[in-house]
């Protein structure tokens, strides 16, 4: 398996901070889980989370950051790389935003500067799976360089696989 540099755990766009997690993202994250419709996890649970997310980091050397506006310095999601359904070689590009701040291309600016970040480690291609109806993330996809590769099925239906190479080409 070839070395791979640390992904960068601080990332500064125009309007965005990625940062690793702090203790008290675990309320927001909390919000952000209740959002899914599944219910509303412990506060417990979503401490419990955080502490999850930033060992998956270490172990992997791929960060899942929190999301923060810097001008207004709130939480508004998450955007990263994790292992996910791909591997530490060719890690998968994942993303959430509150509701509230859809629809003003903070997805697209996060996932931008986490590919290149990820060109910066060494790795040659990311991965991205989704919903065949989650036509915003699919867009955020597209815009950030990543193309259609195939379409698989799990427990909840279809899952729509997307890949995009890190040696040459703009997201």
């Amino acid at each position: 398996m070839p070395a791979y540099e640390q992904m960068a755990t601080h990332l500064e766009t125009e309007r965005l901070t990625l940062r690793p997690w702090a203790d008290t993202d675990a309320e927001e994250l909390r919000a952000l889980f209740a959002e899914r419709g599944n219910g509303t996890p412990t506060a417990e649970e979503s401490r419990r989370d955080v502490e999850v997310l930033r060992e998956r980091e270490a172990a992997a050397g791929v960060s899942l950051l929190a999301m923060v506006r810097r001008e207004e310095g709130d939480f508004i999601g998450y955007c990263g790389l994790v292992v996910g359904r791909s591997t530490v070689e060719e890690p998968e590009i994942a993303y959430e935003l509150l509701r509230r701040v859809h629809g003003h291309g903070y997805a697209t600016e996060a996932a931008r500067a986490v590919v290149a970040a990820a060109a910066a480690t060494g790795r040659t291609r990311l991965w991205s799976t989704t919903r065949p109806e989650n036509k915003p993330s699919l867009r955020v996809l597209e815009k950030t360089g990543f193309t259609y590769h195939r379409t698989t099925q799990d427990e909840r239906g279809d899952v729509v696989w997307l890949t995009r190479s890190l040696t040459g080409g703009a997201g």
